[in-house]
């Protein structure tokens, strides 16, 4: 048996039918032209075919001295029947309707019996396309490790018809982390020694809050976002072309990942007035960020990564302000990180993160202040147009885990060209959950309008 981690413990104890732990995702694949109408069925005939498995895919969590979540033990026999399944949508097939399994699916619990992973290919759509939702277990991998995992079975040669699967791919040595951004999962994924630093974390805080005025949790509003969840999920996808952000980004000397926070802040705005539920105060984002200046190419060693809080500036009606505000927000945070050694980092990091664990006691989060509204995660991805079995993979949807009192979470991620945006929230506490995206387009041409 293998001891379970204390931060892969976490996310196993504090998991229940209102607080699924797990991470997913949702890719759109168009079939080559010579694809025939049995693409879908030969391509899950041949995922079948792959019967070894990486030793992350069997693990399942077992007992230890009669408790469970200590340890992980290896399934000897995969059900890969079980673990990859094959589905259909009702005619005539719709984004709309793929969008609805894949929330029904996002909504239900892994078998803890079984090892923590499942992938369905989905058929049917009436453009002729076909997609493939998967979702993995929260404390065997972060969002992170998991884009990186789906990248290594894609290709950028159209021409391949190889097949690879996360479950059995080439081994290749382990290198650093590299110089992108990270979820909140990678974040806690670096914070395994921080208990050791409270010290410094108080220490750091202080001086942040006092000299250098650091955002710091607590600090945020409560709105109709921050309540205490159910289980049932939604889901809303959509992808805008990258050029668009960059656009806004050079007229303004931003950058990316500030005009992406500046557009989910106004569509977070206009989401709030619609129902009359925007409060006087600024929204806070938790935000996990690379800490790599542009000349680190991802050798130095180190925790180079944060939990930074931003003020999104949604009380602010002019675009431009409120990008100026994200922009500040975000570069003073920064340049905090960047100042702190490596033990600082995870302290302050830690400090950030710490909240969310008082998520898991019952009552709590009708009784404090949130701690930040909503976390808003941006995961790199490939830039080029990439291809598995010969299909063109047209988008890639992230599919994260809203918490209690956190009751939205949008996670974003680069496709060749595309910005694909996931948004996940409890069905019952966000209503309309897809309008968010209509909100995400005004905002994004109140920019364009506003700097172009």
């Amino acid at each position: 048996m293998e001891f379970i981690s204390p931060i892969d413990a976490a996310f196993l104890l504090g998991e229940s039918r209102e607080h699924p732990m797990h991470v997913g995702s949702l890719q759109l694949f168009e079939a080559p032209e010579d694809a025939g109408p049995d693409f879908a069925q030969r391509t899950h005939e041949m995922l079948l075919e792959h019967r070894d498995f990486d030793p992350t895919f069997r693990k399942r969590p077992a007992k230890l001295w009669g408790t469970p979540q200590l340890a992980w033990s290896q399934e000897d026999e995969v059900d890969i029947d079980y673990h990859v399944r094959r589905s259909a949508l009702p005619s005539p097939g719709g984004i709309a309707q793929l969008l609805e399994l894949a929330s029904d699916l996002h909504s239900v619990l892994l078998d803890r019996h079984r090892p923590l992973w499942e992938i369905h290919l989905i058929e049917g759509l009436g453009d002729g396309r076909f997609a493939l939702y998967s979702k993995m277990h929260h404390a065997l991998i972060d969002g992170v490790a998991a884009q990186r995992l789906v990248q290594r079975t894609l290709t950028s040669d159209a021409s391949s018809h190889e097949a690879l699967v996360p479950w059995q791919l080439p081994r290749r040595q382990k290198r650093t982390e590299s110089p992108g951004g990270s979820t909140l999962s990678g974040v806690a994924r670096n914070l395994r020694s921080a208990a050791a630093a409270a010290p410094a974390a108080l220490r750091v805080a202080r001086a942040a809050l006092l000299q250098q005025q650091l955002t710091l949790p607590f600090a945020a509003p409560r709105t109709m976002f921050n309540v205490p969840i159910g289980g049932a999920r939604r889901c809303a996808m959509r992808s805008w072309p990258l050029e668009r952000i960059r656009q806004v980004k050079k007229a303004t000397g931003s950058t990316v990942n500030d005009v992406v926070l500046t557009m989910s802040a106004g569509a977070l705005r206009g989401y709030l007035l619609e129902r009359n539920a925007l409060p006087d105060k600024p929204l806070i984002a938790m935000v996990p960020v690379s800490l790599r200046g542009e000349d680190d190419n991802g050798d130095q060693s180190g925790v180079k990564v944060g939990a930074i809080l931003c003020n999104l500036g949604t009380d602010v009606a002019d675009p431009l302000e409120r990008l100026r505000v994200v922009s500040e927000s975000m570069c003073r945070s920064k340049e905090i990180y960047r100042s702190l050694s490596s033990t600082q980092t995870m302290a302050l990091s830690a400090l950030m993160l710490s909240p969310l664990a008082l998520t898991l006691l019952p009552g709590i989060v009708s009784l404090t202040n949130p701690p930040f509204n909503i976390v808003i995660s941006n995961v790199p991805g490939p830039r080029e147009t990439m291809y598995w079995n010969g299909a063109r993979l047209d988008a890639t949807y992230p599919m994260s885990i809203p918490f209690d009192g956190q009751a939205v979470n949008i996670t974003l991620t680069t496709n060749a060209e595309n910005l694909d945006f996931g948004l996940v929230g409890c069905r019952r506490s966000v209503p309309r959950l897809e309008r968010l995206l209509d909100h995400l387009e005004q905002s994004l041409t109140a920019l364009e309008e506003a700097a172009l």
